[in-house]
C-alpha cells in the first residue's frame, strides 16, 4: 500500500523518512518532497567543501548571522 507523501504534514514526513531509510526508492520520494516544500526565499548556504576557505568563509556567515539576530533584539 502506497502512501499519498503529499498529504503527509512535514513531521510525518520526517517520521516516515526515518521509518524507511533503508528503502531508497521510498526514502528517496518522501525526502524529495519534503525538500519540494522548502521556502524558495530562505538563505542558502554553500556546504564547507566547496569553499575555498571554509574556515574563514564560515565563521563570517556565523558572525553576520550573530549580527543580524543582535540587531532584531535590539529592534524590539
Amino acid at each position: 500500500m502506497t502512501q499519498d507523501l503529499n498529504q503527509l504534514t512535514n513531521a510525518e514526513l520526517k517520521q516516515y523518512i526515518s521509518e524507511h531509510r533503508n528503502n531508497d526508492e521510498a526514502f528517496h520520494e518522501a525526502l524529495q518532497v519534503l525538500m519540494s516544500r522548502r521556502d524558495p526565499n530562505a538563505p542558502w548556504y554553500p556546504y564547507p567543501y566547496d569553499m575555498a576557505d571554509p574556515e574563514r568563509e564560515v565563521e563570517a556567515i556565523f558572525r553576520e548571522r550573530i549580527s543580524q539576530i543582535e540587531r532584531d533584539q535590539s529592534a524590539d
